[in-house]
């Protein structure tokens, strides 16, 4: 059982790679204010997809959504902004560089986040995130020098 949720995980890292590079390339086409558009239009035809097919609409009412903080709306504008840089960057940066920089600014927001909401900072994280924040620097210098 284990095997799968590392195959499932696996998956969704190959599916982000190549989500990257697809809306790099439809950016280089059409322009990257409209790919995201059109990222963000199939996303919402998906969605409704399986929420139809699911049949958790029958559960929806304005009570619920009048219930949502209006600072959780912000996380559409942020993942926009994720998504234009992202397509922005692709073509100028490798995809390795991309995700190791993902993943550490998700470490780090995440350990922010942990300290503005729980009072929590996890040595731990931060000695993981700063050797992996090292490692990453090293190996720009080395390709930088190697480049030239």
């Amino acid at each position: 059982m284990i095997l799968i949720y590392f195959l499932l995980a696996f998956l969704a890292g190959v599916s982000i790679v190549i989500a990257r590079i697809i809306n790099a390339q439809l950016a280089g086409r059409i322009g990257l204010f409209e790919s995201t558009y059109f990222n963000y239009l199939t996303g919402l035809g998906s969605s409704i997809i399986i929420l139809l097919i699911s049949g958790e609409l029958l559960g929806f009412s304005i009570s619920n959504v009048e219930k949502i903080p209006y600072w959780a709306y912000l996380g559409g504008v942020l993942s926009i902004l994720v998504v234009v840089l992202s397509s922005y960057i692709t073509p100028k940066i490798s995809v390795f560089y991309q995700t190791l920089f993902v993943f550490v600014g998700q470490l780090f927001v995440g350990m922010l986040i942990d300290y503005v909401l729980l009072q929590e900072l996890s040595v731990n994280k931060i000695i993981g995130g700063s050797l992996v924040l090292c490692g990453l620097i090293f190996n720009l210098v080395v390709d930088k020098k190697s480049m030239a």
